[in-house]
């Protein structure tokens, strides 16, 4: 199976202008028709040609057992009292507000053309393979209002947290990636809309597209890279755009994503889970890689997450925030629209 191509057929992008015999060619491909929400489809078996990079071989394995650290030094987790965690109300939102909070890890509530949207949702205090939460959950889950969809990026244990899951009615609207619906069917929820890179579907006027990512996707021991993996692009009825990078390493697929839907408002990028660097360069984002990924994308705002909330590597738990800081300043770029919340922490895009 090959990459899906650039999309042929055309939709007018919310918020966009109308073009005419006169109007100069758009600078950037076109979008892909919605596809029907729920509609149930056909995948190849595996994703492996998705892949940026190979997957660690025998040789890497072997290095990563000699040398690879997992966990940060006992001087990195001295900081784990100063972690910021400032819990406050939701803001309030109607059908023109954009608003974001951070729940922790890559668990975001977002309020979007009338929606509240969960990205990754993972309210658990434990997943499979880390010690407990660093921070608690940001947003007491009695205190979410009605959801009335989820996206998700893909399948590991850190955002893919079936107790959270269990939590939700079974008749949510769910957004996941090619090959994971199977998941979400045997645990007899019935809205699930699966889609491809660069594939979009609408709901309530709120557009949905997945686009790619520099990571991969396992679960068990036998189903490497059986679904695919990604972010999102989630598009509000007056043209506003918030994109969602899920799990992510630096790459090509930023300035392609950039173009393909320009004017994004926030950018949601993951800073943390980096070190050591020969492990993880491929799948995670360091925290200059992604300032670099928020000027690719073309980003107004850049809202750091992935750190700060499980232990999942090796760097001390606050390096993530003073090195985002330190390069956000390096750019030049108003300091205002690096949006570093505490985890509980909100902002509303005005």
């Amino acid at each position: 199976m090959t990459q899906p191509p650039e999309p042929t057929t055309t939709t007018a992008a919310p918020g966009s202008r109308p073009s005419g015999p006169s109007a100069p060619a758009p600078a950037h491909p076109p979008l892909a028709e919605p596809r029907p929400l729920a509609e149930r489809r056909v995948w190849p078996r595996a994703f492996h040609d998705r892949l940026t990079s190979p997957l660690p071989g025998l040789k890497a394995l072997a290095r990563f057992a000699r040398e690879g650290a997992v966990r940060p030094a006992p001087g990195g987790l001295a900081d784990v009292p100063r972690l910021p965690y400032a819990p406050g109300p939701l803001p309030r939102a109607d059908s023109r507000t954009v608003a974001v909070t951070w729940a922790g890890h890559a668990s975001w509530v977002l309020r979007i053309g009338g929606l509240t949207v969960l990205t990754d949702p993972v309210w658990s205090r434990r997943i499979l393979g880390t010690p407990a939460r660093l921070t608690p959950v940001g947003v007491a889950w009695e205190d979410l209002p009605r959801v009335d969809a989820v996206v998700i990026s893909h399948n590991h244990y850190d955002h893919l947290d079936a107790p959270t899951l269990r939590r939700l009615p079974r008749d949510t609207p769910l957004f996941v990636p090619a090959g994971l619906a199977l998941w979400f069917h045997r645990r007899r929820f019935t809205r699930v809309t699966e889609l491809d890179w660069w594939e979009a579907a609408e709901l309530d006027g709120v557009r949905f597209d997945f686009v790619p990512a520099h990571h991969w996707s396992k679960r068990t021991l036998t189903d490497t890279c059986r679904s695919l993996w990604g972010g999102w692009v989630l598009t509000a009825p007056d043209g506003r755009r918030v994109h969602f990078a899920g799990d992510t390493g630096y790459g090509h697929w930023f300035t392609r994503i950039g173009r393909r839907y320009p004017g994004i408002d926030l950018t949601l990028l993951p800073i943390g889970a980096y070190d050591p660097r020969w492990w993880l360069a491929d799948v995670h984002c360091d925290p200059e890689e992604a300032v670099r990924a928020a000027q690719d994308l073309g980003a107004r705002h850049m809202a750091p997450m992935h750190w700060g909330t499980f232990v999942l590597s090796a760097e001390p738990v606050l390096e993530p925030l003073t090195r985002v800081r330190a390069a956000w300043e390096r750019t030049g770029l108003p300091r205002e629209n690096l949006w570093d919340l505490p985890v509980g922490g909100s902002r509303v895009l005005e």
